[in-house]
């Protein structure tokens, strides 16, 4: 539970009415700390007298474990949830419920049976076929997260007798109208920024460093310039396209194929054609008889109210037109040749077909390698588990992966040196490898000389590597170096003479010195910039410019690096526009919403709190662990 308005107004006004409730909870009857203690690890957590089981626990977890699961894309491992901190998310979700279960109690909040049964029933998720509660749904959805329904109807009555305490602090909640107002506000103003941009040349060009500031700045970066590990390796891809032999598929076969899947090599006769729809028989038949006495299709087009583009169907195969008769009658037509009056999907219509493009057929010659490098491909596919046997077979005996791929006569293709990121020792990428990035990371954890279990490929084919040796990573010299070190020491120079320099203007801008003169001195021009509004990703300063900007009052000055990164911008806000007529119904209905629900989220984390402290709360890691080996 968060708090929204924590970072925006504080928590008084939830920590002033927590004040009141916690008193009242005292009242009736909170004294002290209730101890209590595990029995043979039956429990993970205690509050009191309230327990919660290793089922539960678990079942949490597991909810907790597949919407994380479904941000990130993919199936998180136990090692990854330890990682990213689930089991502790979980534990402190289930705590802050056991504690509230427990104030209930002690209240003697609790559910009527019959409440209990209408809640049940008018659960969306055990709605069946027809819309009504069905006790099969229900029975078979519990089975599949591993839940009795004993142990659902007393987590529902939990969650009931939880929400009454929430809705007794939090019901009818809502962020006071200044608080409001004070938000339209805020967000609703905006500025007029008087600004310079300051360019690399006012310090350049900058003088070749000394072999002393070189060697300096080198040292301080010493690792920036460092070589990685590399490592040399070799490589087997086992796909279809690897073992294929077009020369064994014969004549006989292709022309087989061919005859069989001639539709792929046809390229179906289609023809552009125009639709003009009428809005009665007799319109359209009163047409067709006036192209008989010297009318044009055109002048008939034009007297409809149509153009060109109205009446374009388009250029399309029999197959594309949706309207059958129509299909059927533009396919008659010859060029440019109108129809009788048809009967279509939209009404009476006339058609002209302007373009014929007949049909395609490629000849057998024309596609015959291609059908023998699919076929080629297809026996391979076949025949390439057996492959991968014998390839297993072979190192089996002891043979090494050259050895084995010869024998197979598969490549062997070797890489001299790569790093993690896949980069030659020269900075050029190592392009055409499969898998690429599975198979760099593979060989940096590989052992060298060692057989190594194979990479599966997107096209079901396997990638067999070995490392043959590895280069440690280790310092370099200046001197292997030296360009890069010379160009990174001159922008870095560059940025530090620039900033030094934009600083001292800046010193004179707030001593009073204006924009114009500055800009004058320095021959540049001075720009202005109106209604710059609060968290715009502004084109000139960018986000975080214009955060900057937001972060001074009205006449404040300041410094920001161009969001292109080719120099410094000075900047004085020279006005300070509020909204006019902002109140609190200036503030969207959603962010309303989210104000208020981030109140009631802050009392209730103040509640948890309190009850944590009023309660003795014990967690069982060991019976935590033992869940989670179930």
């Amino acid at each position: 539970m968060l708090g929204i308005l924590r970072s925006a107004a504080g928590t008084w006004v939830a920590k002033a009415l927590l004040s009141l409730l916690v008193l009242s909870f005292l009242v009736w009857g909170i004294s002290g700390r209730m101890m209590g203690g595990f029995a043979g690890h039956d429990a993970v957590i205690m509050a009191g007298g309230t327990k919660v089981s290793l089922n539960e626990y678990r079942l949490a977890y597991d909810r907790q474990l597949n919407q994380m699961s479904q941000q990130f894309g993919q199936r998180l491992t136990h090692e990854q949830a330890t990682a990213l901190g689930i089991d502790g998310q979980v534990l402190g979700q289930l705590v802050g419920g056991a504690v509230l279960d427990e104030q209930a109690r002690k209240l003697g909040l609790g559910l009527s049976k019959d409440r209990l049964a209408e809640l049940t029933r008018e659960d969306p998720a055990f709605k069946g076929p027809g819309g009504t509660f069905d006790r099969r749904t229900f029975e078979y959805l519990l089975q599949q997260v591993g839940m009795r329904p004993e142990d659902y109807l007393k987590n529902r009555a939990n969650v009931a007798v939880r929400q009454q305490i929430v809705e007794a602090i939090s019901d009818g909640l809502k962020a006071p109208n200044t608080f409001l107002k004070a938000v339209a506000l805020y967000r609703g103003e905006d500025r007029t920024i008087d600004y310079v941009s300051l360019p690399k040349s006012l310090v350049e060009p900058i003088e070749a460093p000394s072999d002393s500031a070189l060697q300096a700045y080198f040292e301080q970066n010493k690792k920036t310039y460092a070589a990685p590990e590399y490592r040399k390796f070799s490589y087997v891809r086992l796909e279809p396209v690897d073992i294929m032999d077009p020369t064994a598929i014969t004549d006989s076969q292709v022309s087989e194929d061919y005859n069989k899947s001639k539709a792929r090599y046809t390229t179906p006769e289609t023809r552009t054609i125009e639709q003009l729809i009428f809005k009665t028989p007799d319109a359209a038949k009163a047409a067709l008889d006036s192209l008989k006495t010297g009318a044009t299709f055109d002048k008939i087009v034009a007297a409809e109210g149509k153009t060109e583009a109205d009446i374009l169907l388009g250029t399309l195969s029999k197959d594309k037109i949706a309207d059958k008769a129509v299909a059927e009658e533009a396919f008659k037509l010859s060029a440019n040749e109108v129809s009788p009056v048809v009967q279509g999907a939209f009404g009476p219509v006339l058609l002209r077909v302007t373009e014929i493009k007949p049909e395609v057929i490629k000849s057998l010659a024309e596609v015959s390698d291609e059908i023998r490098k699919d076929l080629a491909i297809g026996e391979a596919s076949r025949i390439l588990l057996d492959v991968h046997d014998k390839y297993e077979d072979t190192r089996a005996s002891g043979a090494s992966l050259a050895e084995a791929a010869e024998k197979l006569k598969l490549k062997l293709v070797t890489i001299d040196a790569v790093d993690r990121t896949g980069l030659r020792p020269d900075g050029s990428v190592v392009k055409d490898l499969p898998e690429s990035p599975e198979l760099i990371k593979a060989v940096f954890t590989a052992e060298p000389q060692a057989e190594n279990d194979g990479i599966t490929t997107a096209d079901n084919g396997y990638i067999f590597y070995e490392v043959n040796s590895i280069t440690p990573a280790r310092d370099r010299t200046l001197d292997e170096v030296r360009q890069k070190v010379v160009t990174d020491w001159t922008a870095a120079e560059t940025s530090k003479r620039l900033t030094a320099k934009a600083e001292d203007l800046e010193k004179r801008l707030k001593a009073g010195t204006t924009l114009d003169v500055i800009a004058g001195e320095l021959k540049l021009d001075k720009q202005t910039k109106r209604g710059l509004k609060r968290e715009t990703d502004d084109a000139d300063f960018g986000k975080e410019g214009a955060a900057v900007m937001f972060g001074v009052g009205e006449g404040g000055t300041g410094l920001i690096p161009s969001p292109t990164g080719d120099g410094q911008i000075l900047f004085k806000v020279a006005e300070v526009f509020e909204p006019a007529g902002a109140d609190a119904s200036s503030v969207p209905e959603d962010a309303q919403k989210g104000f208020n629900a981030g109140l009631s989220d802050d009392l209730l984390d103040e509640l948890v709190a309190q009850l944590r402290t009023q309660y003795d709360v014990r967690i069982d890691q060991a019976a935590a662990t033992q869940a989670l080996a179930r």
